[in-house]
């Protein structure tokens, strides 16, 4: 830093004169107040599904091409019956021509064509099935190629969706997931988009098929019988207000039946993670407790959501079969007064099946289709998050790693002010400590370097650059960051030191692991550098996995270095090994370290003393003990005695006089 210390307390709010406001409880990424629970509320049901067939139109041309195809197939379908209807007639006709002419009324006789003796005209009859073969033939063929166009877009359509989710999470702000338990998201990317994808692939090409036979059906329907048409219609509105009742009762059982499922997963992702944890403190059984609630909880929604769905489909069942019964009667007392024919009749029976069956289907699909557009609401929950503010435009020349905080001002919850007015300058090479009690900020002071959270007041420049101007991705580039909670991915060793920078070679990959002593314990492994590290790194210690995240800061050779208790995990002697390591990592480079072993920050060029958010305290090692301040009181409580020994219990040497407590040393 280029000004004094005096000059540097007097630009800094002294804690006396800060105003008075409420401590802030434990600092770090997590810091954010926990989010609001959700607020259980009805599936706005049309809205969603509007939305939901809206992400499908991308595939307009292809669903155009379906739909075209889902025409022809149905029309040819429903040509079926009357065709098989004529065939019906030839063979009754055949039968009645063997019949006395005097059994056959005149008017049945001129409609039917019968010749009296003539018998069964086998050749007609065979034009007429081997048509109605072929028509099927090419409708089943018609209808399987717009199936597998229609699955197709569903497909592309469902991938898209999950690119746009995963787009979205890397533009959603830290603070979402502070407050977002990782099972519940992670359940909402895979679980109900999944289920989004197998509701939209089961329902949608049935449905379009459904409701275009449902229309060619109606049509053919009053072609052969106005009269049958009618009773058959009456079954519709029936229909539509059973399915409409059991609809809205189900969809709010499928509704409470995802977010129980999410629930879940997030308490099985947390026990998991965790299970060392429940195992030391003996918890297994209020775990296991908690599991059979919760499991409970979903097993209630889900039983009741099938169950009060699934009900639609044999109700549907029973009301078709009513139907049926009634066109059958009025049917036949048609047949018998002549004023149609058996194969009308057969026909209209076939449409009238035909007519109730899709009904059916669509009622029963009406619980995929609620589950599907319950889980897409989840999924557009996540989409429609707020999202981090847009990216700069500026441009971040060469960093030489000078670092100004101008009356900078943040809080995670806007009723408890964290940081107020700070005011502080890191001069290129520098090595800035951090140090306080827990809750003080210090964490939330390099989240903010990193743009993890947005200020609320103030500014933060490098190089005279403010960087809010500047994209992340540049910013972050320049930034290499080491954190208390390590973290690798599933892997090698050699990956994992390279992810900060993907083109290193091995010999670069080597050199920064013996720099950081990851090459010593890396040879002890079975196959070294090539180890895989699994994905909760059990196959290498805690302090061996902090030393490979301190190697891939070092390969990454950046600008500014963060060390966020880098060396929490490591056993003393090896401590003492990364320290100098981390001297030469920080040659020539601004660092910004937090300690609270004290030990660790002796050479820091500054110290910074923060609590509730504020600069204290500043200065040098020595500097700081001797005003005998908070600093001083800090390291007093590390260093002092290791044991307090009471003068008036402590034995005395030799009889003498108690041995007096060891006096701090410095």
């Amino acid at each position: 830093m280029t000004e004094s210390v005096a000059d540097k307390e007097n630009a800094v709010q002294p804690k006396a004169a800060a105003p008075e406001r409420p401590k802030y409880q434990p600092s770090g990424p997590s810091l954010g107040p926990p989010g609001p629970k959700p607020v259980e509320k009805s599936m706005n049901f049309l809205p969603s599904l509007k939305r939901l067939l809206g992400h499908l139109g991308p595939e307009r041309k292809v669903l155009a091409v379906a739909i075209f195809l889902a025409v022809v197939g149905i029309l040819l379908n429903v040509l079926g019956p009357i065709i098989l209807g004529a065939a019906t007639d030839v063979i009754f006709a055949g039968f009645l021509s063997t019949r006395p002419a005097s059994e056959i009324p005149p008017d049945v006789a001129a409609r039917l064509n019968i010749v009296p003796g003539a018998g069964i005209d086998f050749a007609r009859l065979g034009q007429i099935l081997l048509g109605a073969i072929v028509i099927y033939v090419i409708a089943s063929l018609v209808l399987w190629f717009q199936g597998y166009l229609v699955n197709g877009a569903i497909q592309r359509s469902i991938f898209r969706m999950r690119n746009e989710v995963e787009a979205k999470i890397n533009r959603l702000p830290l603070s979402y997931f502070d407050r977002q338990p990782r099972g519940e998201l992670l359940s909402r990317v895979t679980n109900d988009i999944d289920n989004v994808s197998q509701s939209l692939q089961q329902t949608l090409s049935q449905l379009l098929t459904a409701l275009l036979t449902v229309i060619g059906v109606i049509v053919m329907m009053f072609v052969v019988s106005p009269v049958l048409a009618v009773i058959a219609l009456i079954t519709v509105p029936v229909t539509i207000v059973i399915t409409t009742l059991i609809g809205k009762r189900s969809q709010k059982l499928f509704v409470e039946q995802w977010k129980s499922t999410g629930e879940l997963n997030a308490h099985i992702e947390e026990a998991y993670s965790g299970h060392t944890l429940v195992r030391v403190f003996g918890r297994s059984k209020e775990v296991a407790a908690d599991f059979d609630e919760r499991n409970q909880r979903m097993f209630k929604a889900s039983f009741g959501a099938q169950f009060v769905s699934g009900t639609i489909m044999p109700s549907m069942m029973f009301i078709g079969n009513l139907n049926y019964v009634v066109i059958a009667v009025v049917g036949g007392l048609r047949v018998a007064s002549g004023t149609l024919s058996l194969g009308d009749v057969q026909a209209f029976i076939q449409y009238s099946r035909m007519f109730t069956q899709p009904l059916t289907q669509v009622a029963s699909m009406a619980n995929l289709l609620q589950s599907g557009v319950a889980s897409a609401e989840r999924v557009f929950e996540v989409l429609d998050s707020e999202e981090q503010s847009a990216e700069a435009t500026g441009v971040l020349d060469s960093t030489r790693g000078r670092v100004e905080f101008e009356h900078v001002s943040f809080s995670y919850d806007p009723d408890k002010p964290l940081i107020t007015d700070l005011s502080l300058t890191a001069e290129p090479g520098q090595t800035v400590a951090i140090v306080g009690p827990t809750g003080a900020g210090k964490t939330t002071l390099v989240n903010l370097i990193m743009r993890f959270y947005e200020l609320n007041g103030g500014r933060i420049t490098m190089d005279g650059v403010d960087i809010a101007t500047v994209p992340r991705n540049a910013l972050r580039s320049r930034i290499g960051m080491v954190l208390q909670d390590t973290w690798l991915f599933h892997g090698t060793i050699k990956d994992n030191i390279a992810y900060g920078r993907p083109g290193a070679t091995d010999a670069e990959i080597v050199a920064a692991a013996e720099a950081t002593y990851v090459d010593r314990f890396v040879h002890s492994l079975p196959d070294g550098y090539d180890t895989v590290i699994d994905e909760e790194g059990s196959n290498v210690s805690a302090g061996e996995k902090q030393l490979i995240t301190i190697a891939r800061a070092f390969l990454a050779d950046p600008a500014l270095l963060i060390l966020d208790e880098a060396t929490s995990s490591v056993d003393t002697r090896t401590e003492l090994l990364v320290q100098q390591a981390m001297s030469a990592l920080r040659a020539d480079r601004t660092s910004f370290v937090i300690a609270h072993r004290l030990s660790t920050i002796r050479d820091a060029d500054v110290i910074l003393v923060m609590e509730d958010g504020a600069i204290v305290e500043l200065g040098t090692h020595n500097e700081l003990l001797d005003r005998q301040g908070h600093y001083f009181d800090l390291y007093n409580s590390q260093f002092a005695a290791a044991i307090e020994i009471d003068e008036e219990e402590a034995p005395a040497p030799s009889g003498g006089a108690p041995t007096p407590a060891p006096a701090l040393r410095r």
